[in-house]
C-alpha cells in the first residue's frame, strides 16, 4: 500500500517522480502529491485525489521546477480522500515529508504540538512527523539529528522521507516497519518504497535494515543503524527486466499474469529437483540441518497466501507426516499461543513485507521456534532478510492487487516443501518421485487449464446481475474454493462465501435459490461420490449450479448444471490445477460488471499497516 518516491538531482526531477508512481500505481492508492523544492529553495507542491495521471495533467499546466524532490501515493488510513489528507504535508513551508505506516501515538504528538503553536491542515497522522521534525530542528539545528530524535518519539510503522529547503539537495529517510531503498545513481542518488519504481534510472539498490535512518544527497550515502551508529549497507545490482508499464497483448496485467502462470512454476521448480526428491538447498543454507529437527510447522500468512497455507497442512499431515496448523497472521500476533517442540514457523507473503506476517515472524523469535522459513516473492525483503530460510517463488513482478501466479508458485513452494520435510519422516523415494513427477507436469496442466478461458468469458455473462455466489470444495480443494470466492469478491464486488461441500446442512442450505449461483470444484478423487451427493442437495433446491470437474468424473450438462471440464491431472497438484480457472471466471466476470480489474476498489497490493 502506497508509493514513495524521492530525487536529489542535477537535473530536474518531476518527471522522475511522476513515473516512478505510475510504476507503483499496482500496490493501491487514493491520491497521488508531488513536492520539489525550486532554485529559489522555496517549497513548490500539487497534489490530487485519484489517479497519478490527475496528478501529471496538473503538473503538466503548472510545471515544478527543481532538482530535489520527493512524491506519494497515499491510501487512506487516517482521513478521508481529500487534497488536504494526501502526501507530501508540510511544515512552516520548510519541512515536506512523505511516510508509508501508521504512527500509533499520532494523536498525543498531535496535543504536544498543538500546544506549541502548530496548525494542523489535515486528519492524518503524516502530518505530526512533519511538525515534530520541525520544532526539533530549531532544538538541533540540523536536518539529519532532527529526524533521529523525532524517530525515537515515534510508535508504530513508517517509512518515511524527509526534505529542507535549508537543505536543498538533501533527503533523510527512516525506515521502521515499512520498506524503504535507496537508488544509487551519478551525480544522483533516489529513495523509493519499491525498486520497481527507480528501474528506469538505476540497477544498483541499497536496501535498508529495520530501523536504520540515512542522509542522502547527490555524491553521498550515509546510513546509521538502530544503535544511531554509523553503518555500511551492501550496494546490490538488480538483474530485473521486467517492465511494469506493459501488458504486451493482454488487456489487463491480472489476465497477462494468469497466462504467465506455467512459465511462473517453472521458474519455481527449476533448478531444484534432482534424484526424483526435492534439494534441501532450494529453502537457503543450512535447510538439512533445520528441517530434519521439525515435527510441527506453524503457517502463519493473510489472504491469498493464508489459503495457499490451509491447502499446504493437507499436503504436510497426509503426505509429510508432520502435524500442521494455520493461522492468520493478524490474530496470531495478539494471542497468547503455545509452541509445540521442535516447531518450524513458515511465513507466507508475496511481498515479503505484509506487516502483520512481518510482525508475527519477529514474535516468533520470542517463542521457541526452531527456526523460521519464508515463501516470499521478493529477495529483498524484509522477511527473507529476518527468515532464517527462505523460498523465493519466483513469480516475477505481479501487478494485479488480485494475487495469480505468486499464489500458484507459493503453492509449488509448499508442496516442495511436504517433500523436503516428508523424506525425514519416513517418506518413501517411491512417494518422493511421485510427488516430484506430479511437479514436473504442473506447467503442461496450468497450460490445459488457461484454455477454458474462451469457454468462461461466454459462462460469466450468466453474473451479470447476480449480487451473491457460493464455492464448494472438499478436502483440499476447500481453500481453492474460498480463494475462488474471494477473486469474485475483490475483481467484481460480488459477495461470494465459500464452504466445505459437506456444512451445507449445517446452515448454507438455507441460502440456496435459483439467484444464488453455487460453483463447485470437483476433482476425481475419493471424495468425488460424497461431493456428488453435495451437489443434488444444491441441485433440489433450484440453484443454478458450475462445477468445474475433472474430465473423467462423469458430470454432465442440463438445465440446472454447467460442467466445465479441466483437465485430468494428478491428484497431489490438482489444487494448483484448479485454481486457474477459478481465476478466468472471476477476471470475465469483473469485465462484465465493468470494474477496475487491475485496481479493485479500497484495496492494496502490499498491506503494509495492520
Amino acid at each position: 500500500m502506497c508509493g514513495i518516491v524521492g530525487a536529489t538531482s542535477e537535473r530536474r526531477v518531476s518527471d522522475i517522480l511522476l513515473e516512478g508512481l505510475k510504476r507503483l500505481e499496482y500496490r493501491g492508492y487514493d491520491s497521488a502529491g508531488l513536492a520539489i523544492i525550486d532554485k529559489n529553495q522555496k517549497l513548490q507542491i500539487t497534489r490530487r485525489i485519484g489517479k497519478v495521471q490527475e496528478l501529471a495533467n496538473a503538473i503538466e499546466a503548472s510545471p515544478l521546477d527543481g532538482t530535489t524532490g520527493i512524491a506519494h501515493t497515499r491510501w487512506a488510513t487516517h482521513g478521508g480522500v481529500t487534497e488536504a489528507n494526501a502526501h507530501p504535508h508540510l511544515s512552516d513551508n520548510e519541512i515536506a515529508v512523505v511516510h508509508n505506516g501508521i504512527i500509533e501515538n499520532h494523536e498525543t504528538l498531535r496535543e504536544q504540538l498543538q500546544a506549541l503553536g502548530y496548525v494542523f491542515n489535515s486528519q492524518t497522522d503524516t502530518e505530526v512527523i512533519a511538525h515534530l521534525i520541525h520544532h526539533e530542528r530549531k532544538t538541533h539545528g540540523d536536518l539529519l539529528t532532527a529526524v533521529k530524535a523525532t524517530a525515537r518519539q515515534l510508535e508504530g510503522a513508517y517509512g518515511a522521507v524527509v526534505m529542507d529547503t535549508r537543505n536543498p539537495e538533501r533527503l533523510v529517510v527512516a525506515r521502521s516497519g515499512s520498506p524503504l531503498v535507496i537508488g544509487v545513481g551519478i551525480g544522483e542518488n533516489f529513495v523509493a518504497s519499491d525498486q520497481l519504481a527507480l528501474l528506469p534510472i538505476t540497477r544498483k539498490f541499497i536496501y535498508l535494515e529495520e530501523g536504520d535512518v540515512a542522509d542522502i544527497n547527490r555524491t553521498n550515502i550515509s546510513i546509521f543503524d538502530q544503535n544511531d551508529q554509523p553503518v555500511e549497507r551492501q550496494v546490490v545490482e538488480s538483474e530485473s527486466s521486467y517492465d511494469a508499464g506493459g501488458k504486451g497483448q493482454y488487456r489487463h496485467y491480472m489476465l497477462k499474469e494468469i497466462y504467465e502462470q506455467p512459465i511462473a512454476v517453472r521458474n519455481t521448480l527449476e533448478g531444484r529437483i534432482a534424484n526424483d526428491t526435492v534439494l534441501d538447498d532450494a529453502f537457503g543454507k543450512g535447510a538439512s540441518e533445520l528441517l530434519k529437527t521439525i515435527k510441527h510447522v506453524k503457517i502463519i500468512a493473510c489472504g491469498t497466501s493464508y489459503h495457499a497455507g490451509m491447502v499446504a497442512s493437507y499436503w504436510l499431515e497426509s503426505l509429510a507426516n508432520v502435524s500442521c496448523s494455520v493461522e492468520i497472521a493478524s490474530e496470531f500476533r495478539y494471542r497468547k499461543s503455545y509452541v509445540r517442540p521442535s516447531s518450524l514457523l513458515v511465513t507466507i507473503s508475496q511481498s515479503g513485507e505484509t506487516a502483520d506476517t512481518l510482525a508475527a515472524l519477529r514474535l516468533s523469535k520470542e517463542l521457541g521456534y526452531n527456526g523460521s522459513l519464508t515463501i516470499c516473492n521478493v529477495a529483498t525483503s524484509s522477511m527473507v532478510r529476518e527468515s532464517d530460510l527462505a523460498f523465493m517463488t519466483r513469480a516475477g513482478t505481479e501487478i494485479g492487487v488480485a494475487s495469480t501466479k505468486a499464489f500458484t508458485t507459493q503453492l509449488t513452494g509448499l508442496l516442495m516443501l511436504t517433500v523436503a520435510l516428508g523424506k525425514y519422516q519416513g517418506m518413501s523415494k517411491q512417494q518422493q518421485s511421485a510427488i516430484v513427477s506430479a511437479l514436473q507436469t504442473l506447467p503442461t496442466k496450468l497450460e490445459e487449464s488457461v484454455s477454458l478461458a474462451d469457454e468462461l468469458e461466454k459462462l460469466a455473462h450468466e453474473f451479470a446481475n447476480k449480487e451473491h455466489s457460493i464455492f464448494l470444495g472438499r478436502g483440499n480443494q476447500y481453500p481453492i474454493a474460498m480463494e475462488g470466492a474471494l477473486k469474485l469478491k475483490e475483481i467484481s464486488y460480488i459477495h461470494a462465501e465459500a464452504y466445505a461441500s459437506g456444512e451445507l446442512k449445517h446452515g448454507p442450505l438455507a441460502l440456496i435459490d435459483d439467484d444464488m449461483p453455487v460453483i463447485v470444484v470437483a476433482p476425481n478423487n475419493e471424495l468425488l461420490e460424497k461431493l456428488k451427493s453435495n451437489v443434488e442437495e444444491v441441485r433440489a433446491r433450484g440453484s443454478l449450479m458450475y462445477v468445474f470437474a475433472d474430465k473423467n468424473a462423469q458430470f454432465k450438462n442440463d438445465d440446472t448444471l454447467n460442467v466445465l471440464n479441466v483437465c485430468h491431472c494428478d491428484e497431489i497438484i490438482a489444487p494448483i490445477v484448479y485454481t486457474v480457472p477459478l481465476q478466468l471466471l472471476s477476471y470475465y466476470v469483473a469485465l462484465v460488471k465493468g470494474t477496475d480489474v487491475d485496481q479493485p476498489r479500497n484495496l492494496a497490493k502490499s498491506v503494509t499497516v495492520e
